[in-house]
């Protein structure tokens, strides 16, 4: 099924739509360094073994009339800058605000279905009303914005055409998904919203997660299993937080309730058998480099060991800040290697990166996790196979 990948940044929702079997027909990215990287590794979206466009460029500008009718499946990360927590939170007033180009790609090409993820800010109370109007408009996207026309004035006239009975165009749903319950070292929250065209006829949900805190809490202080699989003796292990001590007793009280779910994946889950980068190493592993400079401040006090890391942020100017560090377990902290955030991200260890330290943790601080990807992606493709 063919495809075509907005924003692409570093390629994370790119190669989980490639691995659900997914082709890409065009790929489009404006950033140098990102681009740089989807080259060096192109081989990670190409799915079927065929070759695409890789368009480097402002997304605005990207020509879609080719594709018109012919595409299965539009995806895409707009810039979530205008929407972010540690943004200025400008939203549409933003000139980095990505998603009437998405809305115009969705119009323009008619895809059967669409997958657009965002940063969970765009659900805040002050973005509201836009918010709505995002959603209304990848519903009926040929209704488009009249010359002079505010988006507010656009909005109200499709609150009407929405509430008149008429069938939308694409069927969207949205909801907030935390990556580590689906299998990635990482506790990331991000909107994805997911339409499909409605003459199709299409009944889907969001897959159910396959991993729990609940499950990590367990195999660590009920179990012991984890300490087990990574083979820490017990007078190494740390104590029961003292907020927990009130849950863990529950947990190791009350009948286990029946679940398929996994424990979340931790930080010493994804990197632990990866060599100390402050130490000499006999084996040389690509973009596993110690960088200094790593403090703890207010608000900024690294990632333990022992949880999914917190979001892997771009930071200012591509400087990542706290949330890129690692906790020791002697209470010490340093950044992440480049490699270590890829796998945080489930990047494969011969993805490589390209570009300066600071350019490649931005890069990896606004992509898309691989597996979260993955796992949409399948879901999305299992239905559209179904009614070919």
């Amino acid at each position: 099924m063919s495809s075509i990948e907005l924003f692409a940044g570093a390629g994370g929702l790119a190669m989980g739509m490639a691995r659900a079997g997914f082709q890409h027909s065009a790929v489009v990215e404006w950033d140098d360094d990102a681009c740089q990287t989807i080259r060096e590794n192109r081989t990670h979206y190409d799915s079927h073994g065929e070759d695409f466009v890789l368009f480097e460029g402002d997304a605005r500008q990207f020509d879609l009339t080719p594709y018109a009718g012919r595409v299965e499946v539009i995806s895409g990360g707009p810039p979530c800058q205008p929407f972010s927590l540690g943004g200025k939170h400008r939203g549409n007033l933003d000139e980095r605000d990505m998603f009437p180009t998405a809305v115009q790609a969705v119009h323009k090409t008619m895809p059967r279905a669409f997958i657009f993820e965002n940063v969970k800010g765009l659900l805040r109370q002050s973005f509201a009303s836009y918010f709505e109007y995002t959603y209304l408009q990848l519903s009926h996207p040929e209704v488009v914005k009249r010359q002079g026309e505010s988006w507010e004035e656009h909005l109200a006239r499709l609150e009407g055409l929405h509430t008149s009975g008429k069938q939308p165009t694409y069927n969207v749903v949205f909801r907030l998904l935390n990556a580590a319950d689906y299998g990635v070292p990482q506790k990331r929250e991000r909107v994805f919203l997911v339409g499909f065209r409605s003459d199709l006829g299409i009944e889907w949900s969001f897959p159910e997660p396959t991993h729990s805190d609940v499950e990590l809490l367990r195999a660590k202080w009920v179990t012991g299993e984890y300490w087990e699989r990574h083979r820490i003796a017990k007078k190494n292990r740390p104590a029961i937080p003292e907020r927990m001590r009130n849950r863990i007793k529950r947990l190791a009280t009350e009948e286990r309730e029946v679940t398929n779910r996994l424990p979340w994946m931790t930080v010493r889950d994804a990197i632990s058998d990866l060599p100390d980068p402050e130490k000499p190493s006999l084996f040389t592993i690509p973009n596993h480099v110690f960088t200094p400079g790593a403090r703890i401040y207010k608000g900024h006090t690294g990632s333990p060991y022992d949880e999914p890391s917190k979001t892997l942020k771009a930071g200012a100017h591509g400087v990542p800040g706290g949330e890129n560090m690692l906790v020791r377990d002697d209470g010490s902290v340093r950044y992440f290697t480049v490699r270590e955030a890829a796998r945080l991200q489930t990047f494969p260890d011969e993805y490589i990166f390209h570009g300066a330290w600071g350019e490649t943790m931005r890069q990896l601080g606004n992509a898309v996790p691989v597996k979260l990807a993955e796992v949409v992606a399948n879901s999305v493709a299992k239905v559209l196979h179904e009614v070919n």
